[in-house]
């Protein structure tokens, strides 16, 4: 086994036990970092002209986003699961526009407004992450 081969196996396995030991409310916060990391491919490779990197990266971007659109609540999350669903949409749509005008500042725009609905979520104090109401 070399060196390659051996880190893989660990990250994998590090990355299946983070999911295994994660409360739902941690799940969400590992979809943003997870976006967040791909917006960042994404931008790596649009300045590095990587076409199939970038179609790869922004992909999983948005499949993230889709992601976390599904799991709203609207029944329980009202007003703030539309504004989400709005916020979710606009943020595919500037994707898509991102990757077809391969254009770094979408991008940034886009990872902008993630970091402000992850600060939003993670501040959601410990005691109400698994309230239902």
């Amino acid at each position: 086994m070399n060196a390659n081969t051996g880190l893989t196996e660990y990250m994998v396995t590090k990355n299946e036990s983070a999911l295994t030991d994660a409360t739902p409310h941690k799940l969400i916060g590992m979809l943003f970092d997870g976006a967040l990391e791909s917006i960042a491919k994404a931008t790596g490779a649009i300045t590095s002209g990587d076409v199939a990197a970038r179609g790869e990266a922004i992909g999983k971007a948005m499949t993230i986003v889709d992601n976390l659109r599904a799991m709203l609540d609207s029944d329980r999350g009202g007003e703030i699961s539309a504004n989400l669903e709005q916020i979710y949409d606009y943020i595919c749509r500037r994707l898509l526009q991102a990757s077809s005008e391969q254009d770094p500042a979408i991008l940034k725009e886009v990872a902008g407004l993630l970091r402000e609905v992850k600060g939003g979520w993670d501040s959601i104090p410990p005691e109400l992450h698994g309230a239902v109401e």
